[in-house]
């Protein structure tokens, strides 16, 4: 099949815009890998760990001696070392709950 200038001059400008709209969605993706990985860096950081940590045992330790509990903030560690443990787990139990998800 043949085609004249017009109609080629045509079909090139149809595909150079879908390669500018690719180009497009390729870039936005790109910005939201970045913003994923930034996002997973700050879940997975000691910092965020122990910042959680330091205010789970404020939050029971001021709730504790509100209520009159006898050595609230030495109490404020139990809850404090559960949070923690539960989030040194977790991962673990994620890497097998996967394995068996890709099992089904």
């Amino acid at each position: 099949m043949f085609y004249t200038k017009a109609q080629l001059a045509n079909r090139i400008a149809i595909l150079e815009n879908k390669c500018q709209v690719l180009e497009d969605s390729l870039g936005r993706i790109i910005e939201r890998n970045k913003k994923v990985e930034v996002d997973k860096a700050w879940e997975t950081s000691l910092t965020r760990k122990g910042l959680l940590i330091t205010f789970t045992y404020l939050s029971v330790g001021f709730y504790m001696q509100a209520i009159g509990v006898e050595n609230a903030w030495v109490n404020a560690v139990i809850p404090s070392l559960g949070f923690l443990l539960s989030t040194l787990t977790l991962p673990f139990f994620k890497n097998l709950w996967l394995k068996v998800q890709k099992k089904a």
